[in-house]
């Protein structure tokens, strides 16, 4: 058996190369994934222009704020995503200049490639390596780490927290994990290089705050209580929407939590680790595959992650044929609120078990 589940993906990628040579189509975007860059971009930009340059009811900005929310959910999950991967196009400036839309956050891109590109593919659901289960504050992600009494409740205030995750990624997350990859090696720049890197984090940061904040105060005259209330709202949609997206895949039943062994490796081919660590969810829905940007169908984003989501759907029923094939474990919940109360259950489950009970 092992033999043959060696061979898995192999196999598997030959029948996607197959896939798109017999459809003569390419891995790269499509007429629909460029309409669909347009439309987010516009959701979000076009909002913050009406508030600055029209005199509009508070209410009406709040909208304008709480769209953009969603818009920004959508270009993270969806173009800015893609584009980091090298997935977007063929064309390496293509995927840099669409990659720095995740600065539409106030975030660096520097950092997103390491901690995502790097460790989370590469490590995925493995404590100290993907950092995204790792404890963060009140928050327990792995059933390998010490419990803490108040994280019984975790599932009471999750979502709360999940609300400041993009906020906190402005004001904190970059220098921290700047300082950190920088430390640990995951950094592979030059000191002279990170000068720059750094100069060039702090740049997007300050020049981000200054057009999201500054502007519409000083030069729109927007009373500030409002602008940083709509800051707040736009961001709080924004951070539950990509962390609980994030979240459906990876922290719910059916998944795994693998410990390297004494030699720090995890004993599983990579194909394979990547399937009982992952899950898709609601994969038959045309409209939050689109606005997910596919990560609805994150067992195929794992597996071939250089292939724009928007071929994911047809190149699923590859994967999952070649899965039962070879007698490996294609999961999936079939639904969003089935998958989400699989991830309540988690959180409840994970708040309460220690580490010596856990069996992941």
């Amino acid at each position: 058996m092992q033999a043959e589940r060696s061979a898995f993906f192999p196999t598997l990628k030959k029948r996607v190369e197959q896939y798109f040579r017999d459809n003569h189509i390419d891995h790269h975007a499509n007429a629909q994934m460029v309409v669909k860059t347009i439309v987010l971009l516009t959701a979000y930009i076009t909002p913050f222009v009406a508030m600055v340059v029209f005199d509009l009811p508070a209410w009406v900005n709040l909208i304008c704020w709480t769209i953009m929310g969603l818009a920004l959910a959508g270009i993270g999950m969806s173009v800015m995503h893609d584009a980091n991967h090298g997935a977007y196009s063929a064309n390496k400036k293509v995927n840099t200049l669409l990659g720095y839309t995740l600065n539409l956050a106030g975030a660096s891109v520097f950092n997103w490639k390491l901690q995502h590109n790097i460790l989370h593919h590469t490590y995925t659901n493995v404590l100290h390596h993907d950092e995204d289960i790792d404890d963060k504050g009140f928050m327990r992600f792995s059933p390998h780490t010490r419990r803490k009494k108040y994280q019984s409740l975790q599932v009471v205030y999750a979502f709360l927290f999940y609300a400041v995750i993009t906020l906190y990624w402005v004001i904190a997350k970059d220098l921290l994990q700047f300082i950190r990859y920088t430390k640990n090696g995951v950094n592979p720049n030059k000191p002279k290089e990170n000068v720059i890197t750094f100069l060039k984090i702090s740049a997007v940061k300050i020049g981000y705050l200054f057009v999201i904040l500054f502007v519409p105060i000083y030069f729109a005259a927007l009373p500030w209580l409002q602008v940083i209330s709509g800051f707040l709202i736009m961001h709080g949609v924004a951070g539950i929407i990509l962390t609980v997206i994030f979240q459906l895949a990876h922290t719910v039943e059916g998944t795994s939590h693998p410990l390297p062994n004494d030699s720090g490796n995890i004993e599983n081919d990579w194909a394979i680790h990547q399937l009982n660590t992952t899950v898709n969810f609601s994969p038959d829905s045309k409209i939050l595959t689109w606005y997910l940007g596919g990560l609805n169908h994150q067992v195929e984003h794992h597996l071939f992650p250089r292939i724009c989501h928007v071929h994911y759907p047809a190149i699923s029923k590859i994967v999952q044929e070649t899965c039962n094939e070879f007698g490996i474990p294609y999961l999936e919940n079939k639904t969003f609120m089935q998958a989400l109360r699989s991830h309540i259950r988690t959180l409840k489950r994970f708040g309460r078990i220690d580490p010596e009970l856990a069996q992941m």
